[in-house]
């Protein structure tokens, strides 16, 4: 049994349909093994795929198998039959609309009432609620003799003690639950009736193994891969039909979930019987996933670029759109930069020639446009409305201080002399114009900010989000695998985090970058507030 999900394999999507491209191959590289799948969904990343192991697989050094993919063309595989051994004669796995022999023996169900549905410890799960049952009729081919042995496996669950209910039965042979404990109904060779129970009890809401090997001589109960009773007793041959989830008359019926029902017409040993819980249970550590180690392989491949393989699409949607605002915050924080950089520099040229001016050339700046420019042009630092100023058009304070010169000339006598008066209220107005265009200034370098602070804001939430969807399907995944160790984990995890790493970038750059920014928006608020209260101080002394 090979579980695939998002914990070791991450290339669902590069799988063609159906999985008709894998192939398994033994340790050589180069003996084909037979395999078939279960169930593989490429959606929610995850796959059952059965592999009959080669028989000196145990002898070997490192025990392994290869699996191959990426062949679009390829034709299907599989090789369901083949897959199973020669010895085992009825396979019913649960995972089809109907009940079927999975086996070359092709033992097809008389009669099944049991429903199958999602749920069981590998794919689907025989459903009895007291009243169904699974009939199989007799055949030559479905022979279980003490000569030869034979065993019969499967996984249960059940959700309450059952009251003597029937796992399965044929002839004189069935495997029943009496509350927690399993037991042995036995009608020996000479007729005689026994009883046997078992030594270790079931668990209520788990998936529990449960096996009967019979011999010429004895028959052993198996729980969860560990002799739970070994009982001398010489059966005779079963033969008639073979009933599961109920006896051969339909009565005593099991309630609850069956999954892999398997018969075998040898009798196992032990480490068989240990060897498939260990594969098919949800815990198994027995088979270790591991990417192609070999030289033709990816070398050096950093734990960064296996964690992005990772990545399921959902998770690469949340990046993708994290990787737009990293982009955007980015372009905003370089271009505003850039703005206050100039702003303040400019800002700085101006108030150094506004500065040098006197009471007399301020009191000339009100002149009219249309009178002589050449008398004017002798003011030192040009700063006329009607003079080249093309070195403060980046200023914010040139474009407040061109207003305030505006609304003066509107409100004073056309002559050039000084000692023309304004009221206070038009000192007001004038100051009033004056910070109209300072708010607009602020409301220019202010501009953008707003996608920093989303950045900052949104951006470790969508990381969030990525990260709990991530660990949601990675759980999910397990729970249907039902394959739960580190290795399984914790890449899922891992590649769920990548969200939340890729939210912290673009965050953090422009948390940096916005206090930054806002501290420079806040020197160049303080220099306009100040310019327009010196402005209207100075032409309040000069016109008042």
């Amino acid at each position: 049994m090979v579980r695939l999900h998002t914990g070791n394999f991450s290339y669902f999507l590069d799988l063609a349909e159906k999985g008709k491209d894998i192939r398994v191959l033994a340790a050589d590289e180069a003996t084909p093994l037979k395999f078939y799948i279960e169930k593989i969904d490429p959606v929610n990343e995850m796959a059952f795929i059965w592999v009959k192991l080669p028989k000196d697989i145990a002898t070997n050094p490192e025990p392994s198998f290869w699996l191959y993919y990426g062949n679009a063309e390829a034709v299907d595989g599989q090789d369901v039959a083949g897959s199973f051994d020669v010895s085992e004669v009825l396979a019913y796995q649960f995972d089809q609309s109907a009940v079927k022999d999975l086996t070359a023996y092709a033992h097809q169900a008389s009669e099944a009432t049991a429903t199958n549905s999602e749920g069981g410890l590998i794919g689907g799960a025989a459903v009895f609620q007291g009243g169904q049952i699974i009939r199989v009729a007799s055949a030559p081919s479905l022979a279980m003799s003490p000569a030869t042995g034979w065993t019969v496996e499967t996984w249960a669950k059940f959700d309450q003690p059952q009251q003597g209910m029937v796992v399965f039965q044929r002839a004189g042979v069935a495997l029943v639950l009496k509350e927690l404990t399993p037991y042995l109904q036995i009608t020996d060779a000479a007729g005689s009736k026994q009883e046997f129970a078992g030594t270790a009890p079931l668990t209520v809401a788990s998936w529990q193994h449960l096996a009967v090997v019979a011999t010429s001589s004895k028959i052993t109960l198996y729980l969860n891969g560990t002799a739970a009773g070994e009982f001398p007793v010489v059966l005779a041959e079963l033969t008639g039909d073979l009933a599961i989830g109920a006896d051969v008359a339909g009565a005593r019926g099991f309630s609850g979930l069956l999954d892999q029902f398997t018969v075998y017409k040898v009798a196992r040993d032990a480490n068989a019987i240990k060897f498939d819980v260990q594969m098919q249970g949800a815990s198994s550590a027995v088979l270790a996933y591991g990417e192609d180690s070999t030289p033709d392989s990816e070398e050096g491949e950093s734990y960064i670029m296996s964690t992005l393989n990772s990545v399921t699409i959902d998770g690469w949607i949340i990046i993708g759109i994290l990787a737009v605002m990293f982009v955007i915050s980015w372009m905003v924080m370089i271009s505003k930069a850039i703005i206050l950089s100039r702003t303040a520099s400019e800002n700085k040229k101006f108030e150094e020639a506004f500065s040098s001016l006197s009471v007399q050339e301020l009191a000339t700046l009100n002149r009219e446009d249309g009178e002589d420019d050449e008398d004017y042009e002798e003011s030192p630092m040009l700063l006329s409305l009607t003079a080249n100023h093309s070195a403060f058009t980046g200023s914010s304070i040139y474009r407040i201080y061109h207003i305030g010169v505006e609304e003066m000339n509107r409100r004073l006598n056309k002559t050039k002399g000084t000692d023309v008066a304004l009221s206070p209220q038009a000192m007001n107005a004038v100051k009033a114009s004056m910070d109209a265009v300072l708010v607009r200034e602020l409301q220019k370098l202010n501009s953008q900010m707003v996608l920093l602070t989303i950045a900052i804001s949104g951006g470790p939430f969508l990381g969030l989000l990525g990260t709990v969807v991530g660990v949601m399907i990675t759980f999910a995944a397990i729970a249907v695998s039902g394959e739960v160790n580190v290795n399984s984990i914790a890449p899922g995890i891992a590649a769920a985090l990548t969200a939340t790493v890729a939210g912290l970038m673009v965050a953090i750059p422009c948390l940096f970058g916005y206090n930054y920014l806002g501290g420079r928006i806040k020197s160049i608020s303080a220099d306009m507030h100040v310019f327009v209260d010196e402005f209207i101080a100075k032409m309040t002394e000069q016109h008042t």
